[in-house]
């Protein structure tokens, strides 16, 4: 079987790069996806031809079966598998598509929501239920129009990773309910994709799978129990429980609970603490740090006491003393200061209608900066690559921090309540800064004159 590329040449804002350039999770979303393909297609993929437009397809090649997916795609192995499935038995042409509707918790509350890549309003001939249309075909011999649309139901289960007072939740039987689905797919458009990809679909959905794994199955259930008889350990925290890679030196009194994968060569100080976290190789994690629900990519640094619930940080990270992220995305090569915090909850609500008063839910930046209600109560913000932030910011919920951006706290700008962009940058008000910083990632479309090399080795 061959597989063609389908390549999203957009950027995301604000790390100014295409999708497929991203980190996810622990890894790029191109490298994600060959894992994927890898387990998936057990007898291997030929590549074939990137495309621009879908319009090109007519040239694929009618010898062989061949798989089309775009490049901005985020999905698991069992959404692929089940697609395949089910196309390969219908012997037609077939194109992936989802549930639209309020009934298909998910992807309705996670994969539609600033995402414009979708092709809505068609309906599912079966049950008359609206789908949307993936960028993902099967086709069995070349390429035709006259294609079968495959429906998949994320089948989600909702979770609530924690009880809060009424006042936080929308409703008070969900309370801060998340959707975590058993087949799951994404179209990255925006930093909220990443953090949805990342921890909801990604490590809180490997938890909850894992829950359903020790329930179901009498065997992973003993090796759990005789794991913690020989370790002595509760049985969350036993090696069947928590993977960890070469060369990695624990403290003994870091507290780790799985399921939690750390990587080679990775050192967790005295007193961490670590909750069903990915963390890449050589991370430094040290003492005090909390880290939980988050991905933590290769060569991050964490200094003592630093925070992460629900965070994803891409690689050459560093998050400094005393700083909490929230729900938040960090760019790869960014340094956070000591002491910021990245808030997710509007304090103040809206009106029920009814006399009450209820969160707000909050907006973030489509693929176009845009701003879109996304549905969700609490939310952090997400920093760009290359930016240096400094000690002792605020940032509001939804904001973000363009790549190449340095922030210095003043008493002009010490809490963050809007979107800061590249021009805005601290760096240009400072001569000897201004020249010490190389924009690495401009717009779409933009160049800087600071990225040619003769002008950066003239300054």
């Amino acid at each position: 079987m061959y597989r063609y590329i389908l390549e999203d040449t957009r950027h995301v804002l604000p790390f100014n790069e295409p999708a497929s350039k991203l980190t996810v999770g622990t890894s790029t979303l191109t490298f994600h996806q060959d894992e994927v393909f890898a387990q998936v297609f057990k007898g291997g993929l030929k590549l074939g031809d990137t495309y621009q437009q879908v319009g090109q397809l007519h040239n694929i090649r009618d010898d062989e079966p061949a798989f089309v997916y775009r490049d901005n795609l985020w999905f698991d192995n069992e959404f692929l598998t089940t697609f395949i499935d089910r196309a390969k038995a219908s012997g037609q042409a077939c194109r992936a598509a989802i549930f639209a509707d309020e009934r298909e918790r998910a992807f309705a509350s996670y994969t539609l929501p600033l995402a414009a890549s979708f092709e809505r309003g068609h309906t599912e001939a079966q049950t008359g239920r609206p789908i949307a249309l993936v960028d993902m075909w099967y086709f069995p011999k070349g390429y035709t129009s006259d294609v079968l649309p495959i429906a998949i139901d994320s089948e989600a289960e909702p979770r609530g990773f924690y009880s809060v007072p009424d006042f936080m939740a929308q409703d008070k039987v969900e309370e801060l309910t998340h959707y975590l689905p058993k087949y799951g797919l994404l179209s990255i458009e925006s930093w909220v994709h990443i953090f949805y990809a990342s921890v909801i679909f990604g490590v809180f959905t490997r938890g909850y799978r894992f829950e359903e794994d020790i329930k179901h199955h009498n065997f992973l259930s003993l090796k759990l129990l005789w794991r913690g008889i020989i370790e002595q350990r509760q049985i969350l925290t036993t090696s069947a429980a928590v993977k960890v890679g070469k060369d990695t030196v624990i403290d003994p009194s870091a507290i780790i609970s799985g399921p939690t994968t750390i990587g080679d060569r990775c050192y967790i100080g005295p007193g961490a603490v670590i909750d069903n976290c990915t963390i890449g190789d050589d991370v430094t994690v040290s003492q005090g740090c909390q880290l939980m629900l988050s991905a933590v990519a290769n060569n991050c640094f964490l200094p003592f006491r630093a925070s992460l619930f629900m965070t994803s940080l891409m690689s050459g990270t560093i998050i400094a003393q005393n700083t909490c992220l929230q729900m938040c995305v960090i760019g790869r090569d960014s340094f956070v200061g000591a002491g910021n915090t990245f808030t997710d909850f509007n304090l103040i609500g809206e009106s029920d209608g009814r006399g009450g008063v209820v969160p707000r839910t909050i907006k973030a930046s489509n693929i176009h900066g845009e701003l879109e209600d996304v549905g969700q109560v609490v939310l952090g913000g997400a920093v760009g690559h290359n930016c240096r932030i400094g000690s002792g910011l605020i940032i509001f919920p939804g904001r973000m921090i363009e790549s190449d951006v340095t922030l210095f706290a003043s008493a002009q700008r010490r809490v963050i309540t809007r979107d800061v962009r590249y021009e805005e940058s601290d760096h240009h008000t400072v001569k000897v800064a201004e020249k010490l910083v190389q924009r690495q990632y401009p717009r779409q479309g933009e160049s800087d004159e600071r990225t040619d090399q003769h002008t950066w080795e003239r300054w």
